[in-house]
């Protein structure tokens, strides 16, 4: 089969997960070609691509069916998740096991109504833990306050954890510092740490989107000249933090007891500006020890035309420099990511009620027609 820049971005040491999900891809042996046709190492779910998957034909009806006469629209949508991330842990399991679980992970959300409740996050990414039982299946969970907190303790468990919706260097600096103390945790109480593994999902373009919103209602010259540069730079400044925060006595003392390190994974590296090349975010932040987790029309654009070299530690200081000439133009980089957090998780719950909303007309649909069959079958 031959390469493609999808082989080339895997070999320049970073991780290509498929931000998207549904039963047919996992079950009819796609997702298991693209392994090897696009280098894929890795999948994440979440309630908006369910939401997506559920709504279009015919897959999950059977599954509905039999599931709606005794169970609440929640109860079906994890029977439905659990069983689809199963399937999708089992394609990748052979790639968790060449590389002895540093990858070939696939990720499940936590409801995002628990993101500032920290035993609920808990409680209910166990639950999918033993539910989806794989030991290369990621709970996600917001890096919120709380969303940290239930790191901690879950890293302590042994569960892998994919901390999402981090927008913040600052938000990031507290997801580091809860999944070492997890980790020590775990150790002190004679726990492995070899095959814990977590990612911190940093997301990208929507930092641009809310930045240049603001740069444009400015409207002078030098914040027009600014717009588009947020977002990577914000990145590569976590990336920065990341490689300072991964070193020294603290993390080799975890090191020599097995610990891995967090990666960050790009998330939101979909370009939603048509000015923008539609490679944008991935060619920018290209590196070792990362995943980027792209959603299929980015991946195909990539495939197509990408060009890999390493630039995610490329110019660090015009990164530095971007950030404080956007506040210098009166944009608050901490009042965007404040408020890209916000919206992200109402974003979330949002996807989620429309979902169970969705599953509850659906299987009120099937079961009409189950007995209008039935008494058509009896009036023959």
């Amino acid at each position: 089969m031959p390469a493609t820049p999808l082989h080339a971005l895997n070999a320049a040491g970073q991780s290509i997960w498929l931000d998207y999900i549904d039963r047919t891809l996992v079950l009819s042996g796609d997702l298991a070609r693209r392994i090897d046709a696009d280098a894929l190492t890795g999948m994440t779910s979440n309630p908006t691509i369910f939401e997506k998957a559920l709504a279009h034909g015919t897959a999950y009806d059977t599954q509905l069916a039999s599931l709606s006469s005794d169970r609440t629209p929640w109860a079906i949508f994890e029977a439905i998740e659990t069983d689809d991330v199963r399937s999708a842990c089992d394609v990748f399991r052979p790639t968790y096991d060449a590389t002895d679980g540093a990858d070939g992970y696939v990720s499940i959300e936590v409801s995002p109504g628990a993101a500032h409740d920290t035993p609920g996050t808990v409680q209910e990414a166990r639950r999918l833990w033993h539910a989806v039982d794989r030991p290369n299946v990621m709970i996600k969970v917001p890096g919120t306050p709380a969303g940290c907190g239930a790191l901690r303790l879950l890293i302590a468990d042994g569960i892998n954890v994919n901390v999402t919706l981090l927008f913040a260097r600052s938000a990031y600096a507290s997801v580091i510092d809860a999944y070492m103390k997890g980790l020590k945790d775990r150790a002190t109480t004679g726990g492995a740490l070899a095959r814990v593994s977590s990612v911190a999902s940093f997301f990208v373009s929507r930092v641009d989107t809310e930045v240049d919103r603001r740069l444009e209602a400015i409207g002078t010259p030098a914040a027009l000249l600014l717009r588009g540069t947020a977002a990577v730079a914000n990145a590569k400044m976590a990336y920065a933090l990341f490689r300072e925060r991964f070193s020294g006595p603290r993390w080799e003392t975890l090191v020599a007891k097995g610990a891995r390190v967090q990666r960050p994974l790009w998330a939101s590296t979909g370009t939603k500006n048509p000015d923008f090349s539609d490679v944008k975010y991935v060619e920018a932040l290209i590196g070792s020890d990362t995943v980027n987790t792209l959603p299929p029309a980015t991946l195909d654009a990539f495939r197509d035309h990408g060009t890999v070299a390493r630039s995610v530690d490329v110019d660090s200081d015009g990164a530095r420099d971007a950030i404080e000439m956007i506040e210098a133009a009166g944009v608050s980089l901490t009042e965007v990511t404040d408020k890209l957090l916000v919206e992200g998780l109402e974003s979330f719950q949002k996807s989620f009620d429309s979902l169970l909303a969705g599953i509850e007309a659906k299987t009120t649909a099937l079961a009409r027609q189950k007995a209008e069959a039935r008494q058509q079958k009896s009036a023959v």
